[in-house]
């Protein structure tokens, strides 16, 4: 398996040489020369197995150098009860990712995939806790280092910094918006007191400090001086542990291979529900995948005009479902390149504009970019919004008629999600987080504070370690440079 840039000008690479990197040399994404197919009859192999062999048979797909014996061994050191904390008792007991019905109404069918098992409560520990175990045994292959620079709204920092604590020739330099995160979030972060950890508090927004990411990726240069890699979205490791999830939400839901499902995933930076167009190009039977945004709706509007607009910092609303606090999607090239069917050329030129002018138009008529937008619907993607009162109203109803507290994002997935509902086919919201990590609007909706698991009652309380700095590449630079020695 060879992966190309979306953007064309860079060499042909296995898995092991991208894992490590993010941004490719010529700026885009990388993604797999072709995508790997799934057959009916692997379908039906995967039905019965474990989380961990389900994520072993897919991740070999992807990973074809490195040894499958030490893949199944990652996969299972990864995927365990003892790491996804809710996943050890009761009837779900080894799931890892159980699925449960939330209502049933006129032949519809709408369920909810816990992803919020792991250490951080979130649903981006079910990628990063693999990239944690994938980057240590790369880096002990070679006997080397890396420095991790990424940034965060919220949960990627702390499930980073959790897969990421401890681990040899591994150190942590995560940025945040200073001020913008749940309390919960900001706690979980920077209470690490891991000498490995850098919590960095960026005076600005979340979109200033993935600039500061891509700037620093770019620079080729410092880059590979100072040994720089990543585990944002954009790190395709990271995207590829993501598609295993849809694969067991389908094979959870369905009892045949003729059935199809639709996912509605509450987001942002378009790498969750990337995963989910991902899944489907590789022969998943699904059928529709529902972006459901907040009010940061760069999007919603896309799916629903063809314009891709992204916003500018002064434009960006902060809200109670702040890790969807996003106005440049940084996945969304990779969709891009598959829907203009592999232009990357076009590709190139059209995120050339998003970087210059903002964005681009792909809706046909005078004065766009081209009239790919009636295509869209080849690729099941459908789209919806939802306002801080929409969630309030939604965290009330679900509470109020199931007895099941909801966070504000996965609030927004089944808020949108109720709106594309259609008989026969099971509507699958994934779920984003445990509610007490934003128990600020739990409070406001429901007058009381959300259930804690054990071990985070008095997060909010434990000694703080971060350090506040203006939206400055060359300063965050020299704070890198500082620490690593090198």
């Amino acid at each position: 398996m060879h992966y190309v840039s979306t953007r064309g000008h860079a060499a042909a690479q296995n898995f092991s040489e991208i894992l490590l990197g993010g941004l490719a040399p010529d700026g885009g994404l990388y993604l797999p020369a072709e995508y790997p197919q799934v057959t009916s009859a692997e379908l039906d192999q995967w039905r019965t197995l474990s989380y961990a062999d389900l994520a072993f048979e897919v991740l070999k797909k992807f990973a074809t150098e490195i040894p499958q014996a030490d893949l199944r061994a990652l996969a299972h050191k990864t995927y365990t009860a003892d790491v996804y904390r809710n996943a050890r008792s009761g009837e779900d007991a080894g799931q890892i990712t159980p699925l449960s019905v939330l209502e049933e109404k006129d032949g519809s069918k709408l369920l909810l995939q816990a992803l919020s098992n792991g250490p951080t409560l979130a649903f981006k520990d079910m990628a990063m806790q693999l990239l944690g175990n994938l980057f240590e045994y790369t880096l002990a292959k070679n006997d080397a280092q890396l420095n991790i620079f990424g940034a965060t709204s919220g949960d990627t920092g702390s499930a980073a910094e959790y897969a990421m604590r401890g681990k040899k020739g591994i150190r942590v330099f995560m940025l945040s918006p200073h001020k913008k995160m749940s309390a919960f979030q900001t706690a979980q972060m920077f209470s690490l007191q891991d000498p490995n950890i850098f919590n960095i508090a960026v005076e600005g927004v979340f979109d200033d400090c993935q600039d500061m990411v891509k700037a620093v990726s770019n620079d080729h240069a410092f880059k590979a001086s100072q040994k720089i890699g990543t585990v944002n979205s954009i790190n395709w490791a990271r995207v590829v542990a993501q598609v295993v999830y849809y694969f067991r939400g389908y094979l959870s839901a369905t009892t045949s291979n003729q059935q199809k499902v639709s996912f509605t995933v509450p987001s942002g930076n378009f790498g969750n529900i990337c995963a989910g167009h991902i899944a489907r190009m590789m022969g998943l039977p699904i059928d529709k995948l529902v972006a459901a945004t907040n009010e940061n709706d760069v999007l919603d509007e896309f799916f629903r005009t063809g314009i891709y607009r992204v916003r500018k910092s002064a434009e960006t609303y902060h809200t109670s479902s702040p890790s969807m606090d996003i106005s440049k999607a940084s996945n969304f090239e990779r969709f891009i390149h598959d829907l203009l069917d592999g232009d990357s050329e076009r590709v190139r030129a059209l995120f050339h504009k998003v970087e210059t002018e903002g964005g681009f138009n792909l809706a046909g008529g005078p004065g766009s970019d081209g009239d790919e937008f009636t295509k869209i619907a080849r690729f099941g993607f459908q789209s919806g919004k939802s306002t801080h009162q929409d969630r309030l109203d939604t965290i009330r109803d679900i509470q109020q008629r199931y007895n099941v507290t909801i966070d504000t994002h996965t609030a927004d997935g089944v808020k949108v999600a109720r709106e594309y509902m259609v008989p026969g086919v099971p509507m699958i919201v994934l779920e984003t987080a445990l509610p007490a990590k934003f128990n600020e609007t739990i409070r406001e909706a429901l007058g009381r504070d959300a259930q804690r698991p054990a071990g985070f009652e008095n997060i909010e309380t434990l000694p703080q370690r971060f350090e506040v700095m203006a939206a400055d590449v060359a300063q965050v630079k020299r704070l890198i440079a500082s620490h690593t020695g090198l």
